[in-house]
């Protein structure tokens, strides 16, 4: 029932910028903090960013901080990533996630979101 739907990856060169979306279904999205993800080949699942259930809190990757920042938009059940000056290191899969629980804080940790969508993929080229 709980569906979230990424978009908005692409192919850009070092230096470029990207707006990704996620968009929420099935449950009460203003309540729940969100997170994006990523994974590039053959690589482990990391943190990159998170926004608390009320969108004042958030936390950044060492990696990301500077370049991205994340928002969210209650009303439209959406969840953005901007990205700027886009590396080759950031080429990974960008997924969305959802907290466990409700009224909760920008977690950081992978094992407290318990939804998570399919990703999009990002690639950066040198």
């Amino acid at each position: 029932q709980v569906a979230l739907v990424e978009s908005g990856g692409g192919t850009v060169q070092t230096g470029g910028s990207l707006r990704l979306s996620c968009t929420a279904s099935g449950f009460t999205f203003r309540l729940y903090a969100m997170g994006w993800f990523r994974q590039g080949t053959g690589k482990k699942r990391e943190f990159v960013a998170s926004i608390g259930w009320r969108g004042d809190s958030t936390s950044y990757a060492d990696s990301v901080k500077g370049r991205f920042t994340i928002s969210r938009d209650d009303a439209a059940s959406t969840v953005y990533l901007q990205m700027n000056n886009l590396k080759p290191e950031d080429t990974a899969v960008y997924i969305c996630a959802a907290h466990l629980n409700a009224v909760s804080g920008a977690s950081t940790s992978p094992g407290s979101f318990g939804s998570w969508g399919e990703g999009t993929q990002v690639t950066v080229s040198s």
